[in-house]
């Protein structure tokens, strides 16, 4: 066709040319701004949103917090990555790849900064020796599925999602490719949890934690308005799965961390009781 796209020799930054993330999408890192990010008193200062990446941090820390593990307090603070918070200097300090979430631990021994949200999950894990198997093989198992989800996602996120629900156009071949990739990762997921209660096995790990926002949120509804398109009842281990997952109380208080709506936003400073979460 003679109107098909030819690229260039050498590419070239359209900045008008990005739908809805255009303001904030571009080809070099780095800060653009200067910014303090506010602090409080916990060990762990949390900077994120409630996004599928950044729930998922949100909802460790709650379900270490049901555990009982008063250790596990902590302060969080929204990042409107809508707004570019995310160029910040104080905020690139911590995650120099400028995405949500990224995590400061503080210690007698000095802050550790931790950003990439399965390196969170794993670190929060490990360091509270939860979540995670002690047997070898089984935490292997565990790291194999957290790690699938690290490299799977960003083909829901980035390509479908993007191209089904923001791009400024709809492109076919784009749609289809990437509705296909998706619906391979679902149906891998059902036949998984045909098998197994839990991702990874027989209990609860940091592997459903990562799982649960990005497919979870898929099969049940709550991600792009694409349930029907993509057919989520079809998934019917995995939906069954992902109803489970969302009625825990540490993930229902987990998703509204750090959750905005317009100029209103719930963020969690200090845990004091569960009534603080009642709506």
């Amino acid at each position: 066709m003679d109107d098909q796209y030819k690229p260039e020799r050498v590419w070239t930054w359209d900045k008008d040319n990005g739908g809805k993330f255009a303001n904030i999408n571009r080809p070099i890192s780095g800060s653009t701004h200067e910014f303090k990010l506010p602090a409080g008193d916990h060990p762990f200062q949390l900077y994120s949103l409630a996004t599928p990446n950044g729930i998922k941090v949100t909802i460790m820390f709650e379900e270490l917090l049901e555990l009982g593990i008063k250790d596990a307090e902590y302060d969080a603070y929204p990042v409107n990555i809508l707004s570019g918070d995310q160029f910040g200097s104080d905020f690139v300090d911590i995650n120099p790849n400028s995405k949500i979430p990224a995590l400061i631990h503080n210690t007698n021994k000095g802050a550790t900064r931790l950003f990439e949200s399965g390196s969170i999950l794993l670190y929060l894990a490990d360091h509270f020796n939860k979540l995670i198997p002690e047997d070898f093989t089984q935490r292997a198992e565990t790291l194999n599925w957290l790690f699938w989800q690290m490299g799977s996602a960003p083909y829901v996120g980035g390509g479908f999602g993007h191209f089904y629900a923001y791009a400024p156009v709809k492109i076919k071949y784009c749609i289809d490719r990437y509705a296909m990739e998706t619906k391979r990762q679902l149906d891998l997921l059902d036949k998984k949890l045909e098998k197994t209660p839990y991702i990874s096995g027989e209990k609860y790990t940091i592997a459903d934690i990562a799982i649960f926002p990005w497919y979870g949120g898929l099969v049940l509804g709550e991600l792009y308005g694409a349930a029907e398109f993509l057919d989520v009842d079809a998934y019917s281990h995995l939906k069954k799965w992902a109803q489970k997952i969302s009625s825990r109380p540490a993930v229902m208080r987990g998703v509204r961390v750090n959750k905005t709506w317009g100029e209103e936003s719930t963020q969690l400073h200090e845990r004091h009781s569960m009534d603080d979460f009642k709506s």
